[in-house]
């Protein structure tokens, strides 16, 4: 964007207040990303905020995401947020852009289909029930970590089903929740900083440079063992080949989408657990509804995939869970000229948005800072306009994984409802951890049988 384009996009957009030389907004972003990107909307339907001396236009309103997201998405590439995110995701899914993310989502989308959620589902239901067997009584369980171990065990055995995936299973353990830990931080920051040696400079670095590594030779010696008898992500995306040319992906591009899998699916789902178990000790009589509906959906029995589109009253506690504490932010490139709004913005200007900013909207939901699964009763959801809840994304973007997400966490929530009641470890109240999605700090609850 040159010098007079830029101006002229500034002349009509608010600055938001606070910004810094040289870091710009970074800083106040840094300190308490929540409140900031929520404070926006007082600022207009698209308010510039500056990272380092990057500026990047924020649209804090249902539509302009919908125009972004959908109606003008071909206008749209990956934009600097994901950019940063290289290191880990290489150009999967999630970074990939034009006919490359065409094909790819074309080769992936059928993994993640019907048939394939369900042979997952026996997977996510054995995981869950190690899960809650591994709980005694009495015990005080940190939720917050123990649906983050239940989340990457689960993707890392739909991942790599056998031996051979081992040392990718054990890199999953010990660097994905480092690089959960720091991936806002370092995408959002300035790329000088970068270079700084801080510790969590180091930490991502080093977590990222090893799981790659170690999933390289993974999927080289799947390669060269050639077996495509098993269900395997890995597997699967061994002999994806393209409808039109044929081609397959090359090593590179497997550990690229197994990657991005990764990143966009453990802390989605270990979000959502935990924060569901924890609205629902302030809320007993839903609570005693879900529990109710479990056993007469699913008895005293293992929960299977087919119970999960019964279970209802779940259904609508996740999805509560995941407007409250959804995605921080996601970012966009302008490839053309673009009218946002009432604001025209030149070809290369970095766009941004706030699923969690956009999801608690008092504007569009009423008591927006409370929790209520029966807004999204079906007599209640009418009243909410389809673009202004999208908690896996939009338009060619949404994300592949949804129907995995959903059917995992619902069968995780019942399985453990139908052992054990929560009730919340005195000493503690959790808190709101930013980071791609919304986390908390610890969430520590002692567990008691269920009568």
């Amino acid at each position: 964007m040159s010098v007079e384009e830029r101006d002229r996009a500034e002349s009509v957009v608010t600055r938001a207040p606070g910004a810094v030389p040289l870091l710009g907004h970074a800083l106040t972003l840094w300190r308490d990303p929540l409140k900031f990107v929520q404070s926006l909307r007082g600022h207009g339907d698209v308010v510039r905020v500056d990272l380092g001396r990057l500026p990047v236009y924020v649209a804090t309103t249902p539509e302009l995401v919908h125009e972004i997201t959908v109606t003008q998405a071909r206008s749209f590439e990956k934009g600097r947020f994901f950019d940063r995110l290289r290191p880990l995701a290489g150009n999967g899914l999630a970074n990939a852009d034009g006919e490359l993310h065409r094909r790819h989502r074309r080769m992936v989308q059928p993994m993640f289909s019907k048939e394939r959620i369900h042979t997952y589902s026996h997977t996510m239901r054995r995981n869950a029930e190690a899960m809650a067997d591994s709980w005694a009584p009495g015990t005080v369980v940190d939720i917050q970590q123990a649906m983050a171990e239940y989340a990457i065990e689960t993707l890392a055995d739909t991942m790599f089903s056998t031996e051979m995936g081992m040392p990718a299973v054990e890199a999953v353990r010990k660097n994905l929740p480092v690089l959960l830990k720091n991936l806002l931080i370092r995408a959002a920051s300035p790329k000088f900083l970068d270079r700084l040696p801080i510790r969590a400079n180091r930490d991502f670095d080093r977590a990222a440079t090893q799981l790659r590594s170690v999933i390289d030779e993974v999927v080289a010696q799947a390669r060269r063992d050639g077996q495509t008898d098993r269900s395997d992500l890995l597997t699967l995306l061994l002999a994806a080949q393209d409808e039109d040319s044929g081609q397959g992906l090359t090593d590179t591009e497997v550990r690229d989408e197994l990657s991005t899998v990764m990143f966009a699916g453990a802390e989605t789902t270990a979000s959502a657990l935990a924060w569901a178990f924890h609205e629902l000790v302030a809320r007993p009589d839903i609570e005693e509804q879900i529990v109710a509906e479990i056993r007469s959906v699913v008895g005293e029995g293992a929960v299977t995939i087919a119970d999960v589109p019964r279970l209802t009253s779940i259904r609508r506690v996740l999805d509560e869970v995941l407007r409250l504490h959804g995605v921080t932010l996601l970012m966009r490139r302008t490839t053309v000229p673009v009218q946002l709004g009432r604001h025209r913005l030149p070809a290369g200007t970095e766009v941004a948005f706030s699923l969690y900013a956009m999801h608690r909207d008092p504007a569009v939901y009423e008591n927006a800072a409370s929790f209520d699964p029966d807004r999204w009763l079906p007599e209640r959801r009418a009243a909410v306009a389809r673009h202004a809840y999208i908690p896996f994304g939009a338009g060619n973007r949404k994300c592949i994984g949804d129907q995995f997400v959903w059917t995992e966490a619902t069968i995780a929530v019942a399985t453990v409802l139908q052992r054990w009641k929560l009730s919340p470890a005195p000493g503690h109240t959790p808190k709101e951890v930013a980071s791609a999605v919304v986390h908390a700090d610890r969430i520590p609850m002692t567990v008691s049988p269920r009568d």
